[in-house]
Parts: structure tokens; C-alpha cells; sequence
């Protein structure tokens, strides 16, 4: 029997993040057929992990950049990604602009694209006078929960598409040519509704062409559904998805008058996400006793908690888990009871068994006991990348399990001196 996880946290200590080269290379090969044809281009959602191990691999595959803040772009400077906005391999998106952004812009002739229409007056004023993209609030989307909608007149992303004549004006007037009408309505409950919504965001973008004729590149943005709840069947819409693309691209096209119309994509979660596993340790099983409240809970203790990933304490985000006994990795099996796994932080919401109501949402597993291994399956995307140091706990490495199964370090655990070293006093 493997003893792989164990071994491994016997030597770095746990909880731990590990990510898979292998899986990812699959997910790169069905990203690589979906855009495959001339006029498509798939670009990485790179907040959903931006680990230079990893960018490294979207740029090895062809993949450009969507950052979302001026060191995200000289982050995928750093790991080989060109400046330069001819072609534009990193796309800089935001909706307020912050710390460096305006400078990074200028320095790294980086493609910026406006969410908000205030914008082009910044651009103005710094100086700018390069190309820029616009992001676009079509009126609908749909995120993975409510919480994560990105279209529509409750989202505060992109600008609201009524709005765009007036903020086009402006950008002439400011010497600025928009090259590029970019969107993303988010991914959505089920693949079907993804399918719906870009023909209806295709639809929006037919109309809105006509309004910048100098624009050579539209972005359908990513909100590719990745299913937590079941493996099965995950890639079985990409078919369709493809058929719908190759048709978007031509309709696009046509709007635009002209044939070498760029069409992108954003894939993030689609790519990372079955790609990394966080593992923990089980170190006490303990149980409250029902009152007129509710009822009594069994809540199995481990040594992460939302510090390290915070989805299912921000939205109720639901995580395949798996207990593994012994140095064996044995997965256990057998009996199953409703149990609620909670994490070591002083915050009563430290829990990965929760509705995305906020209520607690007892998990049926094998019953685990102390110095069990528990491995939260799915955590790629948006895991590393949204934790922190609360509770002054350090961030947890990081590994990458290469295709030939060799093990390398790519983050180590942070440490007390890690936290004081930004203080100054």
C-alpha cells in the first residue's frame, strides 16, 4: 500500500497543499481542444492560483493572462509571460484601481481593461494613450452561488452596457482606442445554463461591435462549470461548448466586419481545481448534546481551518473529503455518521461542513479519529490564493507531485519571523 500523504507529513508537517501535474495536464489538453482553430485564445484566470509553478504550465500550453492587480501582472512577468500589448499575452482587468496598477500599466504596456467608467479619466490624466479593452455588465450572469454573480444589476463588475456609447465618447475624446469588449457572467449552477448565456452574451456583443470599429478581439470571459459535488461527468459539455464557440467566433466576426477577429476564453476553476488537495490532520472528535435549539453535533477537529481555505466559510462551498488511517493511506471505509469538520481558529464559522445559508451541514463519513488523515479534495483554485495569516498562523506549503510522481516544494510553510517582518515598529 502507498503511504505517499503520510510520508509526507511526517517530513513537512501538516496541513499541506498538493497539486497534481498530472490532472492539470488533462485539463490543459481538453482546454487546448476546445480553442483549437485560428481566432481563439484561451487566456488563465490567474487569481485562482497564481503560483509560478503553475503559471508556468499555462504559458508551456499556449495560455495567455487575465491578472487583476498590478503585481499579479508582474507576476506573470516574473514567470515568463511578455509585456507589451501586441499581442496582448497579459490582460490587466479591474474595477478600481490600486497600490500600483497605473504604474504598472505604463511601464509594462500591458492590455488594461476598464470596468468601471471613471477609468478612462484616470488613464487620461496618467498619461496614457496605448489601446484598451472595456469590460461589459450585459444585464444577466450567474456565479457558482449568488454570492459570486458577476452580471447583472446586483454585480459590481464591468460596465453597465447601456452605459457604453457615452464611456466609447469618452475614451476617443481621451485618445484611447478600445481594442477589445471583454465579459464574464460567471460560471452557473449547471453547464446548460453557460450554454445559454454566451449565445445570449453573443448576441449582446453582435449589437455592440458596431460601436468600436477598431476593436479586433472580444472576451467571453471564463465561468467554465467545474462540478465539486460529483466526478462524474464533468467533461461531458465540452462537445457542446466547443460547437458553440466555433459558432460564436463566426457570428462574432461578421458583426465585427472582419475575419481574424479574436475570440478568448478565461478558464480558472475549470483548470485548477480538481488539481490540488489539502491535507489535514483529524486531532480530536468531540460532540455536543442536543437542546431546544437543535439538535447535538459531532464535530471532527483538524488542524486547518479558513486561514487556509476560506471557500466553504465564505459561501458554503462543498469540498469532497476523504479519510485516510494508518501509514498505509488507507482510506477508511464502513459505517458512516453526520459529522461537521471545524478548524483550530478562535471563529465560530471555522468550518468546512456548511451550507452556503451559513448553516452547519453534517458530512456522512467513516467516523475519523485522531491522527487520521483528511484530505479536502478540489481545492486548486481559489484554495492558496485566498488564504491568510489569521491568528498569526503561517500560510502552509505548498508541493507539486510531477507527472513522474517526484515530489517538489513550491511554497514552505510561513513562519513568526515571515509575520513580523512587515512591521515596523
Amino acid at each position: 500500500m502507498s503511504s505517499f500523504y503520510h510520508d509526507l507529513a511526517a517530513d513537512a508537517g501538516t496541513p499541506y497543499w498538493l497539486y497534481d501535474e498530472a490532472v492539470l495536464q488533462r485539463r490543459l489538453s481538453n482546454i487546448a481542444w476546445l480553442t483549437e482553430g485560428p481566432g481563439l485564445q484561451p487566456r488563465f484566470a490567474m487569481k485562482a492560483c497564481p503560483a509560478t509553478r503553475v503559471l508556468a504550465a499555462m504559458r508551456s500550453h499556449g495560455l495567455w493572462i487575465d491578472a487583476v492587480s498590478g503585481n499579479e501582472v508582474l507576476r506573470a512577468r516574473h514567470a515568463g509571460f511578455a509585456g507589451g500589448n501586441d499581442p496582448p499575452q497579459i490582460l490587466f482587468t479591474s474595477d478600481a484601481w490600486r497600490d500600483n496598477a497605473l504604474a504598472v500599466i505604463q511601464q509594462e504596456r500591458i492590455l488594461p481593461n476598464l470596468g468601471s467608467p471613471g477609468m478612462v479619466e484616470m488613464l487620461r490624466q496618467a498619461g496614457y494613450r496605448g489601446p484598451i479593452a472595456l469590460r461589459v455588465n450585459p444585464g444577466f450572469g450567474h456565479g457558482h452561488v449568488n454570492t459570486c454573480d458577476t452580471g447583472g444589476p446586483s454585480a459590481k463588475h464591468g460596465i453597465w452596457h447601456e452605459d457604453l456609447p457615452a464611456v466609447a465618447g469618452a475614451a476617443a475624446a481621451a485618445g484611447l482606442r478600445v481594442v477589445m469588449l471583454h465579459a464574464h457572467i460567471g460560471s452557473g449552477p449547471q453547464p446548460a445554463e453557460l450554454l445559454h448565456n454566451w449565445q445570449r452574451l453573443a448576441a449582446a456583443f453582435e449589437t455592440l461591435l458596431p460601436l468600436f470599429p477598431e476593436a479586433t478581439a472580444v472576451n467571453l470571459g471564463g465561468g467554465l462549470p467545474f462540478n465539486y459535488r460529483a466526478a462524474e461527468g464533468r467533461e461531458a459539455w465540452l462537445p457542446d461548448l466547443r460547437d458553440l464557440l466555433v459558432q460564436i467566433a463566426g457570428r462574432l466576426a461578421r458583426a465585427a466586419g472582419q475575419a481574424g477577429l479574436r475570440v478568448e476564453i478565461e478558464p480558472g476553476r475549470y483548470l485548477m481545481a480538481p488539481v490540488g488537495t489539502l491535507v489535514t490532520r483529524v486531532l480530536d472528535v468531540k460532540r455536543t448534546r442536543g437542546d431546544a435549539r437543535g439538535p447535538g453535533v459531532t464535530f471532527v477537529m483538524v488542524d486547518a481551518g479558513f486561514n487556509d481555505l476560506l471557500r466553504p466559510a465564505l459561501y458554503g462551498a462543498h469540498h469532497a473529503l476523504q479519510v485516510l488511517r494508518g501509514e498505509a493511506d488507507e482510506p477508511v471505509t464502513g459505517e458512516v455518521a453526520p459529522v461537521v469538520v471545524a478548524g483550530p481558529l478562535c471563529e465560530a464559522g471555522d468550518v468546512f461542513t456548511r451550507e452556503a445559508n451559513g448553516l452547519l451541514a453534517p458530512r456522512l463519513l467513516p467516523c475519523p479519529q485522531p491522527g487520521d488523515l483528511l484530505l479536502i479534495h478540489d481545492v486548486g483554485a481559489y484554495g492558496y490564493a485566498m488564504s491568510s495569516t489569521y491568528n498569526s498562523f503561517g500560510p502552509a506549503p505548498q508541493f507539486w507531485r510531477t507527472s513522474g510522481g517526484e515530489v517538489q516544494m513550491m511554497s514552505r510553510r510561513g513562519t513568526l519571523a515571515d509575520l513580523l517582518r512587515l512591521e515596523t515598529g
